[in-house]
C-alpha cells in the first residue's frame, strides 16, 4: 500500500510538473482538424468514436512524453534560473528515473494509439516523437526555438486529419501554420520573463537576441499571421460565417492578450499566457465545430 501510494503521489507530481491541464492548448485544434476531415468525408458514423478516442489519447500521450522529456533535459538549467528552480526535478520533488519511466510509458501509449488509427499514423509516429523531443535541444543553438515549439503543436490538426482519413489534404496545413504562429507568438511573450537569465546563460531566445520590446512586436506579427492562415483555411475548405466569427473572436482575445504585456511591465504575463490562450483554443473550437456540424 505504501508503495502504491508513493507511486500515485509521484504520478500526481509528474502531471503537475508537465502542466497536464494545458493539453487544452492544442487539443481543441486537433479536434477541429478531425472534424474538418470528418466533414470532408460526408460525416460517416462508423468507427467515429474510436477514432476520436485514439486521437485524444495520442495527443495527450505525445504531449506528456515531450513535456516530461523537456523537464528532464532542462533540469540542470532550471536549477540555476530563479523563476524555475522550484520546479519538481531541480527541487528534488521527483527523481529523474521516475520521469524517464513516465516518458517511456507515455511513448508506449502514444504508439499504441497511433497503431489503433491507421498504418500511416503508425508509420509517422516515431518521426513525430523525434520532432517533439528535438524541440528541447533547439533552445541550446537557435533563437527560433519558439517556431519549432509552434510546429510541434501545429502538427496536431494535420495529424488528426491523417488519423481520420488515412491521407492529408493540403488545405489543413493552413491550420498547422496558424497553430504554429499562435504558439510561437505566445511563447515569445512567455520567454520575455527569462530575458535577464537567458542573457547571462548559453540558452537562446528571441528576447535575448532582439530585446523585449522588439520581440513583443514579432509576437504581434505572428498572431496576425495566425489570423491570416485561419481565413485562408476558411476559404480553402469553403467554411461559413460562423468560422469567420470564430476568427474574429480569436483576434479579439489576442488583442487583449497583447494589451496585458508591456516591454516595461511583464507582471501579467501568466494571465496572458495561461488564461487568454486557453480561451483562444476553446472558443476557436466551439465556433468552428458549430460551423462544421450545423452549417
Amino acid at each position: 500500500m505504501v508503495t502504491h501510494m508513493g507511486i500515485w503521489k509521484r504520478l500526481r507530481l509528474t502531471l503537475d510538473m508537465i502542466k497536464f491541464e494545458h493539453s487544452v492548448f492544442a487539443l481543441p485544434f486537433a479536434l477541429t482538424g478531425a472534424m474538418l476531415a470528418w466533414r470532408s468525408q460526408g460525416f460517416p458514423r462508423e468507427g467515429l468514436w474510436l477514432k476520436l478516442f485514439c486521437i485524444v489519447v495520442a495527443m495527450v500521450a505525445a504531449r506528456s512524453a515531450a513535456m516530461t522529456f523537456n523537464r528532464v533535459l532542462d533540469a540542470d538549467v532550471d536549477a540555476l534560473n530563479p523563476r524555475t528552480k522550484e520546479r519538481h526535478l531541480p527541487a528534488g520533488k521527483l527523481s529523474r528515473a521516475f520521469a524517464w519511466g513516465f516518458t517511456a510509458v507515455c511513448v508506449a501509449v502514444f504508439l499504441a494509439a497511433a497503431a489503433g488509427l491507421n498504418s500511416l499514423c503508425l508509420l509517422l509516429a516515431l518521426p513525430t516523437l523525434a520532432v517533439l523531443f528535438f524541440y528541447s535541444y533547439t533552445k541550446r543553438f537557435t533563437s527560433f526555438s519558439h517556431l519549432v515549439l509552434g510546429f510541434t503543436l501545429g502538427m496536431a490538426p494535420s495529424a488528426a486529419w491523417i488519423a481520420m482519413t488515412g491521407g492529408l489534404n493540403p488545405n489543413i496545413v493552413w491550420l498547422t501554420a496558424a497553430v504554429m504562429f499562435w504558439t510561437a507568438g505566445f511563447d515569445i511573450i512567455y520567454s520575455c520573463q527569462d530575458y535577464e537569465f537567458d542573457s547571462k546563460s548559453a540558452l537562446f531566445s528571441l528576447p535575448k537576441r532582439l530585446g523585449i520590446a522588439q520581440s513583443l512586436w514579432v509576437a504581434r506579427a505572428l498572431h496576425v499571421a495566425m489570423i491570416a492562415c485561419l481565413l485562408l483555411l476558411v476559404r480553402g475548405l469553403g467554411l461559413g460565417a460562423v468560422s469567420v466569427a470564430g476568427c474574429a473572436a480569436v483576434a479579439a482575445l489576442l488583442i487583449y492578450e497583447h494589451s496585458l504585456v508591456k516591454a516595461d511591465d511583464l507582471s501579467r504575463v501568466n494571465a496572458a499566457f495561461f488564461t487568454v490562450n486557453g480561451y483562444v483554443s476553446v472558443l476557436f473550437f466551439l465556433f468552428w465545430a458549430a460551423d462544421i456540424y450545423f452549417a
